[in-house]
């Protein structure tokens, strides 16, 4: 569907850079989610750089999960974030 992501990057501080099938692009901050149940395991960075995508949600292995609608209603868009917030071409897309 037009609203899924299509590609996610983790970055710095708990955050994720996401890419949505309409094109949109934008940064999504974890850590208000980190004090929440299941998310805790996400405060290890190793694991929590293991994001990749199912189904059109943003996922981790042991079964955490970001609804797309979620990312869309709270990402800050790329365009207006400093260019040195957002990864280099080292970082691979899932």
């Amino acid at each position: 569907m037009f609203w899924d992501i299509k590609a996610v990057k983790p970055l710095s501080d708990y955050r994720i850079y996401v890419e949505i099938e309409d094109g949109r692009q934008g940064v999504f901050d974890m850590k208000p989610y980190l004090d929440r149940g299941v998310f805790s395991e996400l405060r290890d960075v190793h694991y929590f750089n293991q994001v990749g995508i199912l189904f059109g949600a943003v996922t981790w292995p042991h079964e955490q999960d970001i609804a797309p609608e979620t990312i869309i209603d709270e990402m800050v868009p790329v365009e207006t974030m400093p260019d040195n917030v957002l990864p280099t071409a080292s970082v691979k897309l899932h």
